[in-house]
């Protein structure tokens, strides 16, 4: 297919988040927001606009959304991953600018799709019912530049001429003014959730010992525990996610408004990022709470920085997704770029390390995806056997949670977080999922605590109570 590519830019007063709300449509447009600017990779926000199509992957079949139509079964079985590639490969674009995505698909992986992927047996238990993979394809694309401040709108001509198309997002904006009255942070909210986790604390506790009966026996070096907080919900999910961007900023944050659900999340994790064939990811291992004070903020600080424990278990992790990037990068250009590095977040800090390498010539970055996921920080190592464990271990399945968020460019060109932080809204329900690595160092209360210390910042932007 022939893409009549126009991309233009402008300059406003409009935050992002006051141009998603002025250009979303409703279902299917997808806010991916980079809310913590000041780190070195929160550069851009994305949002998508005016959906040609949406794909979604249930019950072992594909079904396709045209724009103004409903969801139809494929007549072939096919591989998502194939089917994937063949939409990137009929829409491909060469990206004649500096900004990362001009154009594509955007949407989620679910960790469940992971334990397909992989053949584990999950729990029999839902979170709740929602595809396992979900994609939307955009005729236009509004890039916000954080650094330069500057505001690019893209469109491919798929549903109408791509010069109209893009001149009438333009006008939209231009016309608008930033006279919001500034609102405080709860003041849309009318319900108060009020939290519960599948697991008792006793409970979860005695989870993580078996875990570590496991590593003990030598099955596994390291494992992944999680579990889920739900609660009755009733507010609205658009005015729920910009509290959440207040108060928990992050780099990889996306508001997604889809079929019959929604996501909210507030990620700090980069899981792959793929730009011109060079291949990035950064797990995240270690956590601990931001200190009350200055001096008590700096002494945790420290804590983490000379944590052995955690080291381990980066350094186990980082291990892991160097092999699997060596899968699909050329020989000799996966390297440890940085290693137990400190983060800091609004109500914790954390310790990353930074992989990369050069794609093959023949793999592309949907064949990334289907290498690495779902990532190795929220699974374990050795991949396969830690996540039997985990289906073992926990509850009910994960859904969304510990999946991944982001896009695939017409460009080749992708980036996905890692869905951690996050809130995910369906009939009435909300659901929060919290964990944390388990190593034979680990200990059982002090896990616990910490799956507590980073579910505060989602709590305090639903302005939750939770029981324990």
């Amino acid at each position: 297919m022939t893409i009549q590519f126009c991309i233009k830019t402008l300059r406003t007063s409009l935050d992002a988040f006051q141009i998603y709300k002025l250009i979303a449509k409703g279902e299917d447009y997808i806010f991916l927001d980079s809310s913590k600017k000041e780190l070195p990779y929160g550069g851009y926000s994305i949002i998508g606009a005016n959906p040609f199509l949406t794909v979604k992957y249930e019950n072992n079949c594909i079904y396709e959304k045209a724009s103004g139509e409903l969801f139809s079964p494929l007549a072939t079985h096919k591989n998502i991953f194939d089917y994937l590639k063949e939409k990137i490969q009929k829409y491909k674009l060469n990206n004649p600018t500096d900004l990362p995505f001009i154009g594509g698909a955007i949407g989620y992986f679910s960790y469940d799709f992971g334990c397909r992927l992989k053949r584990i047996t999950m729990p029999s238990e839902q979170v709740a019912a929602i595809p396992e993979v979900y994609f939307v394809f955009y005729d236009n694309a509004i890039i916000i530049d954080h650094t330069t401040e500057q505001v690019s709108i893209t469109g491919l001509g798929v549903l109408q001429d791509a010069k109209k198309s893009v001149d009438s997002l333009m006008c939209e904006i231009q016309r608008s003014k930033c006279n919001e009255k500034k609102q405080g942070i709860f003041e849309n909210s009318t319900h108060t959730p009020f939290f519960k986790s599948r697991f008792s604390k006793k409970d979860y506790i005695k989870a993580i010992e078996k875990m570590q009966d496991y590593i003990h026996k030598g099955d596994i070096g390291l494992a992944n525990m999680t579990h889920t907080f739900s609660s009755v919900f009733q507010n609205n999910p658009q005015s729920t996610y910009e509290n959440l961007r207040r108060v928990n900023p992050a780099p990889f944050s996306a508001y997604l408004p889809l079929d019959g659900f929604h996501v909210l999340c507030s990620s700090p994790e980069r899981f792959l990022k793929v730009q011109n064939g060079d291949v990035e990811t950064r797990p995240i291992k270690g956590t601990i709470p931001r200190g009350q004070t200055p001096q008590e903020d700096e002494i945790n600080r420290r804590i983490l920085e000379n944590s052995e424990k955690d080291k381990a278990e980066l350094a186990m992790i980082t291990e892991l997704e160097k092999n699997n990037l060596k899968k699909v990068c050329k020989p000799d250009t996966v390297t440890v770029r940085e290693l137990f590095k400190i983060e800091t977040f609004a109500t914790v800090f954390h310790l990353v390390s930074t992989i990369v390498g050069t794609l093959k010539n023949n793999c592309t970055s949907v064949d990334c995806m289907e290498a690495m996921f779902p990532g190795g920080s929220i699974t374990g190592a050795p991949k396969i056997r830690s996540m039997e464990i985990i289906s073992e271990l926990e509850r009910n399945q994960r859904s969304l949670y510990t999946g991944s968020i982001g896009y695939l460019g017409f460009d080749g060109n992708a980036d996905f977080n890692v869905v951690i932080r996050s809130i995910l809204i369906k009939d009435n329900y909300a659901h929060i999922g919290v964990g944390g690595g388990i190593t034979s160092q680990s200990n059982p209360q002090w896990e616990y605590n910490e799956t507590i210390a980073k579910a505060i910042a989602l709590f305090n932007s639903l302005k939750a109570e939770y029981f324990v």
